[in-house]
Protein backbone atom coordinates (compact mmCIF):
# COMPACT_ATOMS: atom_id res chain seq x y z
CA UNK A 1 0.00 0.00 0.00
CA UNK A 2 1.59 3.34 -1.00
CA UNK A 3 2.18 5.78 1.85
CA UNK A 4 0.32 8.63 0.06
CA UNK A 5 -0.06 11.81 2.13
CA UNK A 6 1.26 15.28 1.37
CA UNK A 7 4.02 15.74 -1.17
CA UNK A 8 5.35 18.65 0.89
CA UNK A 9 5.71 17.17 4.36
CA UNK A 10 7.57 20.21 5.70
CA UNK A 11 4.72 22.55 4.75
CA UNK A 12 2.15 20.18 6.28
CA UNK A 13 4.04 20.18 9.57
CA UNK A 14 4.42 23.97 9.69
CA UNK A 15 0.83 24.74 8.65
CA UNK A 16 -0.52 22.44 11.34
CA UNK A 17 1.73 24.06 13.94
CA UNK A 18 0.53 27.50 12.78
CA UNK A 19 -3.08 26.35 13.23
CA UNK A 20 -2.50 24.63 16.57
CA UNK A 21 -3.35 21.22 15.09
CA UNK A 22 -1.77 17.85 15.55
CA UNK A 23 1.30 17.86 13.32
CA UNK A 24 -0.15 15.20 10.99
CA UNK A 25 -3.68 16.60 10.64
CA UNK A 26 -5.13 16.34 7.13
CA UNK A 27 -4.85 19.26 4.71
CA UNK A 28 -6.01 20.01 1.16
CA UNK A 29 -3.37 19.61 -1.54
CA UNK A 30 -3.86 21.56 -4.75
CA UNK A 31 -2.07 21.05 -8.04
CA UNK A 32 -1.86 23.45 -11.03
CA UNK A 33 -5.19 25.17 -10.28
CA UNK A 34 -6.12 26.78 -6.94
CA UNK A 35 -9.71 26.58 -5.65
CA UNK A 36 -12.23 29.06 -4.32
CA UNK A 37 -13.41 28.14 -0.81
CA UNK A 38 -16.51 29.25 1.09
CA UNK A 39 -17.43 28.90 4.75
CA UNK A 40 -21.03 27.71 5.07
CA UNK A 41 -22.47 26.81 8.48
CA UNK A 42 -19.69 28.12 10.73
CA UNK A 43 -16.24 29.67 10.77
CA UNK A 44 -13.38 27.84 9.09
CA UNK A 45 -9.77 28.38 10.08
CA UNK A 46 -7.37 28.06 7.12
CA UNK A 47 -3.63 28.46 6.52
CA UNK A 48 -1.86 28.85 3.17
CA UNK A 49 1.33 27.04 2.28
CA UNK A 50 4.15 28.34 0.07
CA UNK A 51 3.09 29.36 -3.42
CA UNK A 52 -0.46 30.29 -2.43
CA UNK A 53 -2.12 33.66 -1.88
CA UNK A 54 -5.74 34.71 -1.82
CA UNK A 55 -8.39 37.40 -1.71
CA UNK A 56 -11.03 37.16 1.01
CA UNK A 57 -14.42 38.63 0.17
CA UNK A 58 -17.23 39.27 2.62
CA UNK A 59 -17.53 41.38 5.77
CA UNK A 60 -13.75 41.71 6.12
CA UNK A 61 -12.24 41.78 2.61
CA UNK A 62 -8.47 41.48 2.57
CA UNK A 63 -5.53 39.79 0.91
CA UNK A 64 -3.90 36.79 2.54
CA UNK A 65 -0.42 35.53 1.79
CA UNK A 66 1.54 32.31 2.02
CA UNK A 67 2.29 31.17 5.57
CA UNK A 68 -0.76 33.01 6.89
CA UNK A 69 -3.53 31.51 9.06
CA UNK A 70 -6.89 33.27 8.89
CA UNK A 71 -10.58 32.69 9.58
CA UNK A 72 -13.39 32.56 7.04
CA UNK A 73 -16.70 33.43 8.68
CA UNK A 74 -20.00 32.04 7.36
CA UNK A 75 -20.73 33.46 3.93
CA UNK A 76 -17.16 34.61 3.31
CA UNK A 77 -15.10 33.20 0.45
CA UNK A 78 -11.43 33.15 -0.40
CA UNK A 79 -10.29 32.99 -4.03
CA UNK A 80 -6.85 31.40 -4.09
CA UNK A 81 -4.04 31.83 -6.61
CA UNK A 82 -0.99 29.64 -7.25
CA UNK A 83 2.28 31.42 -7.95
CA UNK A 84 3.67 30.94 -11.44
CA UNK A 85 5.97 27.95 -11.50
CA UNK A 86 4.49 26.48 -8.32
CA UNK A 87 2.86 23.15 -9.26
CA UNK A 88 1.66 21.97 -5.84
CA UNK A 89 0.64 23.71 -2.60
CA UNK A 90 -1.17 22.96 0.65
CA UNK A 91 -4.13 24.51 2.44
CA UNK A 92 -4.10 23.76 6.17
CA UNK A 93 -7.46 23.22 7.91
CA UNK A 94 -7.89 24.34 11.52
CA UNK A 95 -9.30 21.64 13.76
CA UNK A 96 -9.99 18.43 11.90
CA UNK A 97 -11.63 17.39 8.66
CA UNK A 98 -14.58 15.39 9.99
CA UNK A 99 -14.44 12.43 7.62
CA UNK A 100 -14.04 8.77 8.53
CA UNK A 101 -10.57 7.31 8.74
CA UNK A 102 -9.50 4.84 6.07
CA UNK A 103 -6.66 2.53 7.11
CA UNK A 104 -6.08 4.94 10.03
CA UNK A 105 -5.59 7.86 7.65
CA UNK A 106 -7.52 10.63 5.91
CA UNK A 107 -5.16 10.62 2.93
CA UNK A 108 -6.59 10.03 -0.52
CA UNK A 109 -5.05 7.74 -3.13
CA UNK A 110 -7.10 8.62 -6.24
CA UNK A 111 -5.48 6.07 -8.57
CA UNK A 112 -6.73 3.29 -6.24
CA UNK A 113 -9.97 4.98 -5.10
CA UNK A 114 -8.81 4.82 -1.47
CA UNK A 115 -9.38 7.27 1.35
CA UNK A 116 -12.46 8.83 2.98
CA UNK A 117 -13.26 10.66 -0.28
CA UNK A 118 -11.50 8.28 -2.67
CA UNK A 119 -11.16 10.81 -5.48
CA UNK A 120 -10.05 14.34 -6.20
CA UNK A 121 -12.21 17.11 -4.77
CA UNK A 122 -14.67 18.67 -7.21
CA UNK A 123 -16.81 21.81 -7.50
CA UNK A 124 -19.57 21.77 -4.91
CA UNK A 125 -17.90 19.33 -2.51
CA UNK A 126 -18.44 20.06 1.18
CA UNK A 127 -15.84 19.19 3.81
CA UNK A 128 -17.20 19.05 7.37
CA UNK A 129 -14.81 20.53 9.93
CA UNK A 130 -14.83 20.25 13.70
CA UNK A 131 -12.85 22.12 16.32
CA UNK A 132 -11.94 25.32 14.44
CA UNK A 133 -14.25 27.90 16.08
CA UNK A 134 -11.48 29.90 17.85
CA UNK A 135 -10.39 33.03 15.94
CA UNK A 136 -7.11 34.57 17.15
CA UNK A 137 -6.90 36.76 14.05
CA UNK A 138 -4.55 36.51 11.09
CA UNK A 139 -1.25 34.89 12.14
CA UNK A 140 2.02 34.17 10.40
CA UNK A 141 5.56 33.09 11.17
CA UNK A 142 8.08 35.73 12.17
CA UNK A 143 10.63 34.00 9.95
CA UNK A 144 8.97 31.67 7.41
CA UNK A 145 11.19 29.15 5.66
CA UNK A 146 13.12 30.40 2.69
CA UNK A 147 13.25 28.66 -0.66
CA UNK A 148 16.20 26.29 -0.64
CA UNK A 149 18.68 26.10 -3.47
CA UNK A 150 21.63 23.92 -4.28
CA UNK A 151 21.86 20.22 -5.13
CA UNK A 152 19.46 17.66 -3.70
CA UNK A 153 21.29 15.37 -1.30
CA UNK A 154 21.08 11.66 -2.07
CA UNK A 155 22.55 8.49 -0.57
CA UNK A 156 24.09 6.30 -3.31
CA UNK A 157 22.54 2.89 -3.92
CA UNK A 158 21.31 0.43 -2.96
CA UNK A 159 21.90 -1.17 -6.41
CA UNK A 160 25.21 0.58 -7.15
CA UNK A 161 26.63 -2.52 -8.87
CA UNK A 162 23.90 -2.33 -11.55
CA UNK A 163 25.54 0.83 -12.98
CA UNK A 164 28.88 1.63 -14.54
CA UNK A 165 31.36 3.90 -12.78
CA UNK A 166 30.72 6.46 -15.51
CA UNK A 167 26.99 6.40 -14.73
CA UNK A 168 27.63 7.19 -11.06
CA UNK A 169 29.94 10.06 -11.98
CA UNK A 170 27.44 11.41 -14.47
CA UNK A 171 24.49 11.19 -12.09
CA UNK A 172 26.21 13.27 -9.42
CA UNK A 173 27.67 15.80 -11.85
CA UNK A 174 25.01 16.49 -14.50
CA UNK A 175 22.00 18.81 -14.61
CA UNK A 176 18.61 17.14 -15.03
CA UNK A 177 15.34 18.67 -16.14
CA UNK A 178 11.92 17.81 -14.69
CA UNK A 179 9.81 16.12 -17.36
CA UNK A 180 6.13 16.79 -18.03
CA UNK A 181 5.66 13.09 -17.19
CA UNK A 182 5.44 13.83 -13.47
CA UNK A 183 2.70 13.10 -10.98
CA UNK A 184 2.29 12.16 -7.33
CA UNK A 185 3.75 8.72 -8.03
CA UNK A 186 7.03 9.79 -9.60
CA UNK A 187 9.03 12.51 -11.29
CA UNK A 188 10.72 11.58 -14.55
CA UNK A 189 13.96 13.43 -15.24
CA UNK A 190 15.58 14.30 -18.56
CA UNK A 191 19.34 14.46 -18.94
CA UNK A 192 22.43 12.40 -19.78
CA UNK A 193 21.68 8.72 -20.22
CA UNK A 194 22.88 6.55 -17.33
CA UNK A 195 24.41 3.27 -18.46
CA UNK A 196 23.73 0.01 -16.68
CA UNK A 197 26.45 -2.54 -16.06
CA UNK A 198 26.37 -6.01 -17.58
CA UNK A 199 23.70 -6.97 -15.06
CA UNK A 200 21.08 -5.18 -17.16
CA UNK A 201 18.22 -2.86 -16.21
CA UNK A 202 16.07 -5.27 -14.21
CA UNK A 203 16.31 -6.60 -10.67
CA UNK A 204 14.19 -8.90 -8.57
CA UNK A 205 11.52 -6.54 -7.24
CA UNK A 206 12.38 -5.16 -3.83
CA UNK A 207 11.12 -2.49 -1.46
CA UNK A 208 10.83 1.15 -2.48
CA UNK A 209 10.36 4.32 -0.47
CA UNK A 210 9.63 7.91 -1.52
CA UNK A 211 12.87 9.50 -2.69
CA UNK A 212 14.21 6.34 -4.34
CA UNK A 213 15.64 7.02 -7.81
CA UNK A 214 15.00 4.20 -10.26
CA UNK A 215 16.72 3.97 -13.64
CA UNK A 216 14.86 1.90 -16.26
CA UNK A 217 16.32 0.69 -19.57
CA UNK A 218 16.00 4.18 -21.08
CA UNK A 219 18.73 5.40 -18.72
CA UNK A 220 16.58 8.35 -17.60
CA UNK A 221 16.08 8.55 -13.80
CA UNK A 222 12.68 8.47 -12.08
CA UNK A 223 12.42 9.98 -8.58
CA UNK A 224 9.60 8.28 -6.67
CA UNK A 225 7.23 10.49 -4.67
CA UNK A 226 4.46 10.10 -2.07
CA UNK A 227 2.23 7.73 -4.07
CA UNK A 228 5.15 5.49 -5.06
CA UNK A 229 4.55 1.79 -5.42
CA UNK A 230 5.87 -0.34 -2.56
CA UNK A 231 8.15 -2.55 -4.70
CA UNK A 232 9.91 -2.11 -8.01
CA UNK A 233 12.03 -4.01 -10.48
CA UNK A 234 14.31 -1.26 -11.77
CA UNK A 235 17.70 -0.72 -10.08
CA UNK A 236 18.02 2.32 -7.84
CA UNK A 237 21.09 4.48 -8.26
CA UNK A 238 20.43 6.65 -5.20
CA UNK A 239 17.78 7.85 -2.73
CA UNK A 240 16.95 11.50 -1.96
CA UNK A 241 17.31 12.07 1.78
CA UNK A 242 14.25 12.80 3.91
CA UNK A 243 15.38 16.35 4.72
CA UNK A 244 15.20 17.25 1.01
CA UNK A 245 12.05 15.37 -0.04
CA UNK A 246 9.75 18.38 0.34
CA UNK A 247 11.85 20.31 -2.18
CA UNK A 248 10.72 17.87 -4.87
CA UNK A 249 7.10 18.97 -4.38
CA UNK A 250 8.05 22.50 -5.42
CA UNK A 251 9.64 21.54 -8.75
CA UNK A 252 7.67 22.07 -11.95
CA UNK A 253 8.24 20.64 -15.46
CA UNK A 254 11.20 22.42 -17.00
CA UNK A 255 12.92 23.13 -13.67
CA UNK A 256 16.55 22.04 -13.38
CA UNK A 257 18.13 20.10 -10.54
CA UNK A 258 21.36 18.43 -9.50
CA UNK A 259 22.29 15.78 -6.97
CA UNK A 260 25.14 15.48 -4.51
CA UNK A 261 26.17 12.31 -2.67
CA UNK A 262 25.98 12.06 1.12
CA UNK A 263 26.43 9.21 3.57
CA UNK A 264 23.68 7.65 5.67
CA UNK A 265 25.17 9.32 8.74
CA UNK A 266 25.05 12.71 7.01
CA UNK A 267 21.44 12.05 6.00
CA UNK A 268 20.50 11.31 9.62
CA UNK A 269 22.23 14.46 10.82
CA UNK A 270 20.43 16.50 8.15
CA UNK A 271 17.06 15.04 9.21
CA UNK A 272 17.61 16.07 12.83
CA UNK A 273 18.79 19.53 11.80
CA UNK A 274 15.79 20.01 9.52
CA UNK A 275 13.30 19.10 12.26
CA UNK A 276 15.06 21.45 14.68
CA UNK A 277 14.84 24.26 12.10
CA UNK A 278 11.13 23.62 11.50
CA UNK A 279 10.50 23.70 15.25
CA UNK A 280 12.34 27.04 15.59
CA UNK A 281 10.20 28.48 12.80
CA UNK A 282 6.98 27.11 14.32
CA UNK A 283 7.69 28.56 17.76
CA UNK A 284 7.75 32.17 16.49
CA UNK A 285 4.16 33.06 15.49
CA UNK A 286 3.13 36.71 15.24
CA UNK A 287 0.07 38.67 14.05
CA UNK A 288 0.15 38.96 10.27
CA UNK A 289 -0.35 42.73 10.55
CA UNK A 290 2.94 43.05 12.47
CA UNK A 291 5.02 42.19 9.43
CA UNK A 292 7.72 39.58 9.39
CA UNK A 293 10.96 39.64 11.33
CA UNK A 294 14.17 38.16 10.02
CA UNK A 295 14.91 35.97 13.02
CA UNK A 296 17.83 34.40 11.22
CA UNK A 297 19.57 37.75 11.31
CA UNK A 298 18.88 38.03 15.03
CA UNK A 299 20.19 34.53 15.66
CA UNK A 300 23.44 35.51 13.97
CA UNK A 301 23.90 38.59 16.15
CA UNK A 302 25.67 38.27 19.48
CA UNK A 303 23.25 40.07 21.77
CA UNK A 304 25.45 39.48 24.84
CA UNK A 305 28.28 41.95 25.14
CA UNK A 306 29.77 40.32 28.21
CA UNK A 307 28.95 38.90 31.60
CA UNK A 308 29.24 40.28 35.10
CA UNK A 309 29.35 38.72 38.53
CA UNK A 310 27.20 40.75 40.92
CA UNK A 311 29.31 39.55 43.84
CA UNK A 312 32.51 40.98 42.36
CA UNK A 313 32.72 44.80 42.19
CA UNK A 314 35.58 44.63 39.72
CA UNK A 315 33.18 43.12 37.14
CA UNK A 316 31.30 46.40 36.79
CA UNK A 317 32.52 49.18 34.48
CA UNK A 318 34.01 52.28 36.13
CA UNK A 319 34.34 50.43 39.40
CA UNK A 320 36.62 51.71 42.11
CA UNK A 321 38.26 49.89 44.91
CA UNK A 322 36.62 50.41 48.31
CA UNK A 323 38.19 53.27 50.22
CA UNK A 324 40.18 52.06 53.21
CA UNK A 325 40.63 54.35 56.16
CA UNK A 326 42.89 53.82 59.13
Amino acid sequence: MPAAGALDGDALYLLNRLLGNASDAAAIEVALVAPKLRAEDGPARLALGPGLSGQVSGDNPRKVSAWTAFTLHPGETVALTLDAGCPVALIGIGGEIDLPMSLRSRSTLPRAGLGPVGRRLEDGDVLPIQGSARDPGDLTFAAPPRAETGPLRAVPGPQTEWFTDAAHETFFAADYGVSVETDRMGMRLEGPRLTHSGRGADIVSDGIAPGAIQVPGSGQPIVLLADAQTTGGYPKIATVIGADLSRLARLAPGDRLRFTAVSIEEAETAARARRAELDRIAEAVIPASAGRIDLRALWQVNLVGGAVDALRPDHFPHHSEPEVRP
